[in-house]
């Protein structure tokens, strides 16, 4: 099945993630691996009024095509691209459930197997940084080191993929683990599984499915 251009493949992304609960208004972004650069959506802009001309293509230097403005995030875009080859596609939202538990600045422990989908025994949560800064840019990558996904203190959730479907994947996974914590965190601090057990599910991982690493 041939693929789709790149800037649909990128407007698909972003109205799947408004449709998934992901994002609403015009929060939210989403980018792709280009061979010299990537495509990131667009500064501002609703996702029902998207088109692919929308997409706007950047270069390494984080220079933006003419007469168009990138998100306000593509720097922690350029950088995560750019510190992890394996990855092709980003998407960043401000997700009901891992927002909240973003805003208590903490990490998601592993009370839930699931959690070795991010590709270790924790969500992380990244320490505050101004939106649209590279303190940001430099929290967010260093909170992904081995990661395939993290938390952005007091601001919303990053998860990547090696292709644009894998990403939105992972995010929507992570909101789900994040919906499970805070309803946990209702009844009180849950039982966690140990280092034992989660170095148990790691292994049962590889090459299980879009999680097998």
């Amino acid at each position: 099945m041939r693929k789709a251009p790149p800037a649909q493949q990128l407007l698909d992304t972003a109205l799947q993630m408004a449709q998934a609960g992901l994002n609403k208004g015009t929060s939210g972004n989403a980018s792709m691996r280009l061979d010299d650069g990537f495509l990131i959506t667009p500064s501002g802009v609703p996702a029902e009024q998207l088109s692919t001309q929308s997409m706007v293509y950047m270069d390494w230097t984080g220079q933006a095509e003419a007469g168009k403005k990138p998100s306000s995030e593509w720097r922690f875009h350029r950088d995560i691209l750019q510190a992890r080859p394996e990855v092709n596609a980003v998407v960043h939202c401000h997700s009901m459930f891992a927002t909240t538990i973003a805003c208590l600045a903490r990490d998601v422990p592993p009370f839930h197997y699931m959690i070795a989908t991010v590709g270790g025994d924790t969500i992380r949560c990244a320490p505050y940084a101004l939106f649209g800064t590279q303190a940001l840019s430099d929290v967010a990558v260093s909170a992904l080191q081995d990661r395939n996904a993290c938390l952005l203190a007091h601001h919303g959730m990053i998860a990547l993929g090696k292709h644009l479907p894998q990403a939105l994947a992972m995010a929507v996974e992570v909101e789900n683990l994040c919906e499970q914590y805070w309803r946990l965190l209702q009844l009180g601090e849950p039982a966690l599984l140990t280092p034992d057990q989660m170095r148990e599910v790691h292994a049962q991982f590889k090459g299980y499915g879009q999680w097998g690493r």
